[in-house]
């Protein structure tokens, strides 16, 4: 959803700012889990996604803002990430690019997260989890 909606060319985009927007106000708590936070620095400010990227800092400015909000929390890997990983890669069998999603997904599992918001239909293939569309 943070791509979409900092891509000004995306057809997503207005859908895409609603939501965060939306979510944003709370109450619910948010979790940006690391590994989403840095793909979504990586892409945004790659001429080969959008037809004009983002600079670095205005990336990094959209993380910050989210970041301060107070319902908003960092997830990173605790010691029993690896356990969960386990589990989830022997649950869905990922490989290539689908191992970062199982990365994603033990990380929601391991912070109690059971619900992502997400365009990409790569994450029905992981059980615990409840997958949302919002352009769908």
């Amino acid at each position: 959803m943070l791509l979409y909606a900092s891509d000004a060319a995306s057809p997503y985009r207005s859908r895409a700012v609603e939501l965060i927007d939306e979510i944003a106000r709370g109450p619910q708590i948010i979790y940006l889990f690391w590994p989403t936070v840095m793909a979504y620095l990586r892409l945004a400010t790659h001429p080969s996604v959008f037809t004009t990227p983002l600079s670095l800092a205005d990336a990094r400015t959209n993380v910050s803002q989210l970041m301060e909000l107070p319902n908003v929390q960092a997830g990173a890997e605790s010691d029993r990430f690896w356990e969960r990983f386990v589990e989830v890669a022997d649950d869905a069998r990922p490989s290539g690019n689908l191992v970062s999603d199982a990365h994603l997904v033990a990380l929601m599992l391991e912070h109690g997260v059971r619900r992502i918001w997400t365009h990409d239909r790569d994450f029905r293939r992981f059980r615990g989890i409840e997958v949302r569309d919002p352009f769908s």
